[in-house]
């Protein structure tokens, strides 16, 4: 595996939940667009989802360990995780935070990202294009 495609909270309701700031496509179409965009690059991907902030802490320390690369969208967890935030500073690979939607344009609350300082970089606002930017990303970091 080349790079680890980390989902946080609430990310697997895609298309049913605030269609109007995610869009319609569902959680199974994010993997597929993943997977087109990563074999296009020659990359090996791995996707995963959790309602757990544990599970997320767990996989970002595989990540550490292991050298991969990680794209996370910590979702909800963005915003106040500072657990998530040290599993992030743990990652030797690139990191690379994306949003769906733009979290400088929402809520007070969501511009704040706890994660971003760890980040070799940060892409949002884009929906799925944000993830595909992200892979382009590290593709291109890779040489």
């Amino acid at each position: 595996m080349d790079v680890m495609i980390l989902n946080g909270p609430n990310l697997n309701r895609l298309g049913r939940r605030e269609p109007e700031i995610y869009g319609s496509e569902s959680y199974a179409d994010l993997v597929a667009a993943c997977t087109l965009q990563a074999a296009q690059l020659g990359l090996v991907i791995e996707v995963r989802q959790t309602q757990s902030e544990g599970e997320l802490i767990t996989w970002l320390h595989e990540a550490a360990d292991t050298g991969v690369d990680v794209i996370l969208n910590p979702a909800a967890l963005t915003h106040y995780s500072l657990a998530v935030r040290d599993a992030c500073a743990m990652i030797t690979g690139t990191l690379v935070e994306v949003h769906l939607s733009n979290i400088a344009a929402r809520e007070e609350f969501r511009h704040t990202s706890v994660t971003a300082a760890h980040a070799n970089g940060v892409i949002a606002g884009f929906g799925f294009d944000s993830y595909r930017l992200a892979l382009q990303a590290i593709a291109a970091r890779r040489g």
